[in-house]
């Protein structure tokens, strides 16, 4: 199945909101990306439009939704898979909009913006949480993050989503970056991991 609705969590990890001088939300902090922005890693060169200034990477678990929200239903029934995926910004962007008080769509939804690794089962939230990801920028760690580490934990993710939004079938959520976000140049490999093995790669292209 397609994959519908991408919802986004800004400042989820707060040691990630200090670093950029943001102020840690006291509710979820949602944005979205469009479809277009999809792309699964698979070694392949990943285009970006550099020309339009800084852009940051930010690796994130990602969860999928297996079926409809509803009022009381748990995390565990309602996700069916995760994958470890980069929220992708163009940063100075970002900071002009913040500047006049608009959207971040512009920053957040270009295409190759959202990139993902492949499909992995999901075993449960008790169990995930007993593991990191991580990404690996040029063979060197640059972030790495838990889900117990997180402002927001995902029920409370999945319950926000689903009140506020909808929430349904081929729905995915990127849950939130850790520490450690930084810019990219032509040319740099990422390797995108779970618990410490790789699940995807690419390399940036422009």
């Amino acid at each position: 199945m397609p994959i519908k609705n991408i919802y986004c969590v800004g400042r989820n990890y707060i040691l990630h909101a200090k670093e950029l001088n943001n102020p840690v939300p006291e509710s979820p902090f949602l944005f979205t990306k469009p479809t277009h922005a999809l792309v699964e890693s698979q070694g392949q060169t990943i285009v970006m439009p550099q020309e339009r200034g800084s852009i940051h990477y930010e690796v994130e678990l990602v969860i999928h939704i297996g079926e409809k929200y509803e009022p009381g239903k748990e995390a565990d029934e309602l996700i069916d898979k995760i994958a470890i995926g980069i929220d992708f910004t163009l940063r100075d962007v970002q900071g002009e909009l913040k500047k006049k008080g608009l959207p971040w769509l512009l920053a957040k939804g270009f295409p190759n913006a959202a990139v993902l690794s492949s499909w992995l089962p999901f075993e449960g939230l008790e169990s995930i949480a007993r593991y990191d990801f991580a990404l690996e920028k040029n063979g060197e760690e640059v972030q790495r993050g838990n889900i117990k580490d997180m402002l927001f934990d995902i029920p409370t993710l999945i319950e926000f989503c689903g009140k506020n939004l909808g929430l349904a079938e081929g729905d995915i959520i990127f849950t939130g970056t850790p520490a450690g976000v930084g810019p990219i140049s032509k040319g740099d490999h990422f390797i995108l991991k779970w618990k410490d093995e790789k699940v995807g790669d690419f390399f940036i292209g422009s």
